[in-house]
């Protein structure tokens, strides 16, 4: 088995986890079975009950793992599927120790960091290593490992402190530390400063790591004589030290520096997306806008299906708060902007979320998708949603709404589960993959799955659609095509007569992939570029081949590809 552990120096956020998929991505096209592991040296248990302005989307995994994004791009990259344990916490770590400690495991020892914590860690990446995350069921031969966080944070010093006494454990051939750091360039002077990174790895060489390779983040391509400066002050070669200025290229940097001599094509899909001339807008109606790894996986599924088209995707973030009567009494100007953002766009999206604040302005939105015909899709709460505004302006339930919300509503359309632990919030929802049985052969969504019986997708909610009133929106023409294996609930919804009104219970998004874009969210950008009823008349096969368009004379995006010039790095 063979470790590569990547840490991070100067800030946080500076593109660790890229660069570890990126590593990985290369590796995997080589032949190599690969498989990830991410660090998070945080005392949650997990990642369940953080707010996605903390540190962004909180990823599921298909055993109910809530974990941190990083996870969901290493499934994406490598196209793997990864377990809850593959997310190290410093929680976790120490609850293990604890665990072990009440049952008399350390009986007459006095339980320390070192070496207690720092060998239950690298017990955990060892023994996590070598589970299979292929369909194959092929042991790993490299393990990527990424170190969250930065170089001298005091959370992460007894990780650390674990991999120093972990790098002679599995012998210094078996183990490679790549350091992210960061090349600030003033705009005063223009001129690329080395001194935090020199500071960066002279820190990490005092705990007694010293990097394999440096990569570099910078505005612009690090100069030459950069490069050497970093040689000469952090001890390595001058080939060792590497710059990633464009993110969505790193692979091909990776390659063209040598690290890994391979052809890689995988950013390919990056340049293809700058080639393309028609552009497909999707209002995405949520609650956390303002930082767009709240939604890191919705915009990736959109990506995906956006390019499967041929077509160049523009997200319109819009807080769904804007769209409310009280913001056009208080800010006028940005009530309208919002309005204008929706009326414009192509299709509608309303993803996930909690809490009770801009509901209203989402089901503004939702309405509006309704009566004018436009494409839409509602996820998780984004379909309960849908549901509310339905009894609202159809069946005439002007109260109606979910418990979550109304607890005294007289429409209960949403209810809480009757399993939901309310006294206690991590873990508590309804986790991870279940199957959906589809109760309609017309169903759209059925088709556009390839016409299969049953789906397996990856949940995360505390509340679903009341099963005692669903005939009710059947007979307005609202149906529930979709429903679990007991048939109790609801999992996706499809709305008679309307180019495509869709919602889903489930999260999608969280199994999306570059080549194999999500269903769900490919028909929602069918709909929006008007090829959905072409798509549907052509078979509707999964695969989105026959959606291209044919302006570069090529059939297929596989010839697209291997006539792809990258430009010169």
């Amino acid at each position: 088995m063979k470790y590569i552990l990547v840490t991070g120096g100067v800030i946080s956020g500076i593109g660790k986890g890229i660069i570890a998929s990126s590593v990985g991505t290369i590796l995997k096209s080589c032949g190599l079975h690969v498989t990830a592991i991410k660090i998070d040296p945080y005392i949650n248990i997990d990642a369940g009950t953080f707010s996605p302005y903390e540190h962004g989307e909180v990823f599921v995994l298909d055993d109910g793992g809530e974990v941190d994004l990083d996870l969901g791009n290493y499934e994406r990259f490598l196209d793997i599927r990864l377990t809850k344990d593959n997310n190290l916490t410093t929680g976790k770590i120490y609850q293990s120790v604890i665990n072990k400690e009440r049952k008399g495991d350390y009986l007459g020892k006095t339980v320390q960091v070192v070496p207690h914590i720092t060998d239950a860690i690298q017990e955990w990446v060892m023994k996590q290593a070598c589970v299979s995350v292929d369909d194959d069921g092929v042991e790993p031969q490299i393990c990527v490992i990424e170190l969250g966080g930065t170089v001298g944070d005091i959370e992460s010093m007894p990780f650390i402190e674990a991999f120093r006494q972990f790098q002679f454990k599995v012998k210094r051939e078996n183990f490679c530390n790549i350091h992210v750091s960061l090349i600030p360039q003033p705009s005063t002077t223009g001129e690329q400063k080395t001194k935090p990174t020199q500071n960066s790895v002279r820190e990490l060489r005092g705990l007694g790591l010293s990097p394999d390779l440096i990569m570099c983040r910078c505005a612009t391509p690090v100069e030459t004589a950069v490069k050497e400066k970093i040689s000469m002050f952090c001890h390595v070669e001058p080939t060792q030290v590497n710059c990633c200025h464009a993110f969505h290229v790193v692979p091909i940097y990776i390659c063209c520096c040598g690290i890994v001599k391979r052809s890689f094509c995988e950013s390919s899909f990056s340049f293809r997306s700058d080639r393309l001339l028609e552009h497909v807008s999707i209002a995405l109606v949520g609650k956390y806008t303002k930082l767009s790894d709240s939604y890191a996986s919705v915009i990736k599924a959109l990506e995906h299906s956006a390019l499967a088209i041929n077509h160049k995707l523009q997200v319109k973030y819009i807080d769904s708060a804007d769209l409310e009567a009280t913001t056009l009494q208080d800010e006028p100007v940005k009530y309208h902007e919002a309005w204008q953002k929706l009326c414009s766009s192509h299709g509608v999206l309303v993803p996930g979320g909690f809490g009770v604040r801009g509901t209203e302005g989402k089901m503004l939105a939702i309405s509006w998708a309704r009566k004018q015909n436009k494409p839409f899709l509602g996820v998780c709460l984004g379909m309960q949603l849908a549901v509310c505004e339905f009894a609202r302006n159809v069946l005439g339930w002007e109260d109606a709404s979910s418990t979550e919300f109304n607890p005294e509503s007289r429409h209960p359309v949403v209810i809480e589960m009757p399993e939901h632990n309310p006294g206690q919030m991590g873990g508590t929802m309804r986790l991870g993959k279940r199957r959906t049985i589809f109760k309609s052969s017309s169903s759209l969504l059925r088709k556009l799955y390839g016409n299969v019986e049953y789906v397996e997708e990856r949940h995360r909610h505390r509340f679903e659609v009341n099963p005692e009133l669903t005939h009710h929106f059947e007979k307005k023409g609202l149906q529930f095509v979709g429903q679990d294996v007991e048939g109790e609930r609801m999992e996706v919804i499809e709305l008679d007569d309307h180019c495509y009104f869709v919602g889903v219970q489930y999260h999608p998004e969280f199994t999306s992939r570059p080549i194999k874009p999500s269903p769900p969210y490919f028909g929602l950008l069918l709909a929006a570029a008007g090829k959905l009823q072409s798509y549907l008349a052509k078979g509707c096969r999964l695969s989105p081949r026959d959606t291209y368009s044919d302006r570069s004379n090529n059939s297929s995006p596989d010839m697209e590809m291997s006539e792809l010039k990258f430009p010169s790095l």
